[in-house]
């Protein structure tokens, strides 16, 4: 080392330090798969499972899974719908699921979205009490299925978490809704 030239692999080291202590890091994203229901996704810490029922458009109300978690910066939900047994239209599914997404909160943005070759319809909405929802949903394969991290108000990280659950689905059996 020359004189009067710090050590610039020592002073990466600190830097590296330093970001690794904060926030973001103190979180383990950890990547999910549910074969059954052809998808992954990444939490933040391990998800619940829970079987609880979805309603439909025309009332029916059908089993659906949950999958979630919730932080100090968040809620993160994955939730599949079983539609099979009934002829449903792909528009009506989702305008139906955006429409009970959204109820109470504000659309920001309602735009066509694509994972591979599943269609469906990317969200963001601001709920009333000043929360922001990074949402996805997608009728494939004769299911549901809704994506959505909320960031809390306050909470820390809150909307880049919000962010990379959302943008970590990806479905995992190659098909397409197309």
């Amino acid at each position: 080392m020359r004189p009067g030239f710090p050590n610039m692999r020592l002073i990466a080291f600190i830097v590296a330090l330093i970001a690794a202590g904060g926030p973001a890091a103190a979180q383990n994203w950890t990547e999910y798969a549910y074969p059954k229901d052809a998808f992954t996704v990444s939490f933040p810490a391990k998800p619940t499972v829970e079987t609880t029922t979805y309603q439909t458009a025309d009332g029916r109300m059908v089993e659906a899974r949950v999958y979630s978690v919730t932080n100090d910066s968040g809620m993160f939900r994955m939730m599949v719908a079983d539609l099979k047994g009934a002829a449903m239209v792909e528009n009506a599914v989702l305008d139906h699921a955006v429409k009970t997404l959204s109820e109470g909160g504000e659309i920001k943005v309602d735009i066509p979205h694509r994972i591979s070759r599943v269609y469906g319809r990317q969200l963001s909405i601001v709920g009333p009490e000043g929360s922001r929802s990074m949402a996805a949903v997608f009728y494939y394969n004769r299911r549901l299925y809704l994506i959505e991290g909320k960031a809390l108000p306050g909470g820390p990280n809150g909307t880049a978490d919000a962010i990379r659950f959302q943008q970590s689905l990806e479905f995992t059996d190659g098909g397409s809704n197309r």
